[in-house]
C-alpha cells in the first residue's frame, strides 16, 4: 500500500464565514436569550391586517405614511416591520411572554449611505403584571453593555411616538462620549392588546426596535449601509 505524506504542503481550502449582520444578529439572540428572551418568526409576505390594522394603525390612519410600503399584486406587502410576528405570537400564547423577533424588513425608499430598501430589525416584547417603562430601561442596559462590551454605557428615554404604543420614547445610549439615538420603544398600546384578546387592565408591558444593520455599523465602523448587501469580497473578508 502506497503511503501518503499528509505533512507535505498543499493548498488549504478556503472556508466561509459568516456575514457581519449575521454576526450581530446571533450576538443579540444571544445576548436577550440570557435574559429568557425566546426567538419568534413570522413571514415577509405578510397581510395588511398583521402588518397594520392589529397594530392600531387603521387604514386611513396618518402613521401608515411613516412606512413606505412595498404593496403586492395578491393584496399583501411586504413586511415593513417584525412587528407582525409579535402579533402573531400574542394571539398563539398566554402571557406573561417575553420575545424577540429578528428579521428581513422591507421600505419603498430613496438609498444612501444610512437608508437600504431592504434591512433588518430586531424588535421585542415584554408583557407581565407589573412591567413598566423602568423594565425597559434595564433591560436595554443590559444589553447595550454585553453588546458593545462596555460597562459604562448609559440608557436615556425621549418622548416619542408610535401608533403601538402609549407612551411612545426613543431610546439613545450615552457611547463613545455622546448620546446615540438606537431605538424605539414604549409601552404597548392597550388597544394592541384587545386585538389579539388579551385583557389591558390585567396584562401590560413594553416593545421595542432597532436596526440590526445601525448596530453593525456602529460596532464594526462601517460608514455606508449598502456595502453590506454589495456582494464585496472586499469588504466581506474583513470579517
Amino acid at each position: 500500500m502506497k503511503k501518503i505524506d499528509v505533512t507535505a504542503p498543499g493548498k488549504r481550502p478556503e472556508r466561509g464565514h459568516l456575514h457581519p449582520l449575521t454576526l450581530v444578529q446571533n450576538k443579540a439572540i444571544d445576548i436577550f436569550s440570557s435574559m429568557g428572551f425566546e426567538v419568534a418568526e413570522g413571514p415577509e409576505a405578510e397581510t395588511e391586517y398583521y402588518n397594520f390594522d392589529a397594530l392600531n394603525i387603521s387604514k386611513n390612519h396618518p402613521a401608515r405614511d411613516m412606512w413606505d410600503t412595498f404593496w403586492l399584486k395578491n393584496g399583501k406587502l411586504l413586511r415593513t416591520h417584525t412587528s407582525p410576528v409579535q402579533i402573531r405570537y400574542m394571539e398563539a400564547n398566554q402571557p406573561p411572554f417575553r420575545l424577540i423577533a429578528p428579521g428581513k424588513v422591507f421600505r419603498y425608499e430613496a438609498t444612501d449611505a444610512t437608508h437600504e430598501a431592504q434591512f433588518y430589525q430586531l424588535e421585542g416584547l415584554m408583557i407581565g403584571k407589573n412591567i413598566t417603562l423602568a423594565n425597559l430601561k434595564a433591560v436595554m442596559e443590559v444589553f447595550f453593555q454585553k453588546f458593545f462590551g462596555e460597562k459604562n454605557i448609559k440608557v436615556r428615554l425621549r418622548p416619542s411616538y408610535f401608533p403601538f404604543v402609549e407612551p411612545g420614547v426613543e431610546v439613545d445610549i450615552w457611547f463613545k462620549g455622546k448620546w446615540m439615538e438606537i431605538a424605539g420603544a414604549g409601552m404597548v398600546h392597550p388597544k394592541v392588546l384587545e386585538n389579539v384578546k388579551i385583557d389591558p387592565r390585567e396584562w401590560q408591558g413594553f416593545a421595542f426596535g432597532m436596526g440590526i444593520d445601525r448596530l453593525a455599523m456602529i460596532k464594526y465602523k462601517i460608514d455606508d449601509v449598502r456595502l453590506s448587501y454589495s456582494g464585496d469580497l472586499r469588504f466581506i473578508n474583513q470579517f
